[in-house]
């Protein structure tokens, strides 16, 4: 048995509190890591508030995780004691379904997801299956490398899942924790970025970001500027919005894609998308294989999320900051 010491929250909308648990003794094909950092993502916020009406209480967040193995059942592969690692949305999958088998683990039916039903890494340890704890490439900063783990491969798994091209022209709707991400993977992918952005306030630190351009989506006239232009747009928004303004900008063939979370209904025209052959799609996060490239991909192009760094122990300020909006652009957690 190991005790482990974290943060949960005991019902919707309460704060997170100190929390210790047992860890039973450890599966064979299991790794237990030592949390050195934990990002904090707006799921974290959902998963607390219930806002999916999955969540079990007590809740312990965290799935942006990266640490060391310190201990490991007697059939894990490929790691040791001490390797630094670092796990995300998902802790297992079932590895013997027809998605698991084809290397698309983050769509087996069965995955488990790492704060759905068990607890995460607002602690000094977590447990996951050691397929899903991918280990860390040399030279990768681990003091901003957690959030990657979920936000970085959400916006990274649609780049290649679409086939964008270095030559393409794309769209980033929201920079946000998952936007700015996103223009600064598809910078680096030679691509030319337009970010889309209600607030005028954030366009110097875009620009910087690495967005050639910076386009006000609440201004009609400005999304008409760039009609039939765009051959890729990533929605990292989780709102809803006039989804035919932003179809129209795409050249034909364009794909809008989504990876934010938007609860209600879109309302996509029927006719914006047959008559220039235009797609619209979403996608989760990524797989095993696809986590592993974004890393090296980070470290060679030296991309990183701009973070803002946090003590364990004030966990709940950084909720509240994210909650506020504050975050510029997303929060890691110090152990």
């Amino acid at each position: 048995m190991r005790k482990i010491n974290a943060y949960a929250a005991k019902e919707a909308g309460g704060k997170l509190e100190k929390f210790q648990y047992e860890l039973p003794d450890i599966g064979n094909e299991e790794v237990d890591i030592k949390v050195h950092y934990c990002g904090v993502c707006h799921s974290d916020l959902s998963m607390m508030n219930n806002e999916w009406g999955m969540t079990q209480y007590p809740l312990v967040p965290g799935h942006e995780i990266v640490g060391e193995v310190i201990a490991l059942g007697r059939e894990v592969k490929g790691l040791k004691i001490g390797d630094k690692v670092g796990m995300g949305w998902y802790s297992a999958s079932c590895m013997h379904c027809n998605q698991c088998m084809d290397g698309k683990q983050h769509l087996c039916s069965s995955a488990e997801g790492t704060i759905v039903g068990r607890h995460g890494g607002f602690a000094d340890a977590v447990r996951g299956h050691w397929s899903w704890v991918t280990p860390l490439p040399k030279g990768l900063d681990i003091s901003k490398a957690g959030p990657l783990f979920c936000g970085g491969i959400t916006v990274f798994n649609p780049i290649v899942l679409s086939g964008v091209q270095p030559t393409d022209k794309v769209g980033v709707i929201g920079v946000g924790g998952l936007g700015h991400m996103a223009i600064k993977f598809l910078k680096a992918w030679g691509c030319e970025v337009t970010a889309f952005s209600s607030n005028p306030k954030k366009k110097d630190d875009i620009l910087k970001m690495g967005a050639h351009q910076v386009v006000d989506s609440t201004n009609p006239e400005a999304l008409e500027g760039i009609a039939g232009t765009l051959n890729f747009i990533l929605n990292t928004t989780n709102v809803s919005l006039d989804w035919n303004s932003f179809l129209t900008t795409l050249a034909p063939q364009g794909k809008l894609h989504t990876v934010g979370a938007v609860l209600e209904p879109m309302a996509i025209p029927a006719f914006s998308m047959i008559m220039g052959e235009k797609s619209v799609g979403g996608s989760p996060l990524g797989s095993i294989a696809l986590t592993r490239k974004m890393l090296e991909f980070c470290v060679r192009h030296n991309i990183y999320p701009t973070v803002e760094e946090f003590k364990m122990e004030d966990v709940n300020k950084a909720m509240e900051h994210l909650e506020k909006g504050k975050a510029r652009f997303r929060i890691v957690l110090k152990a």
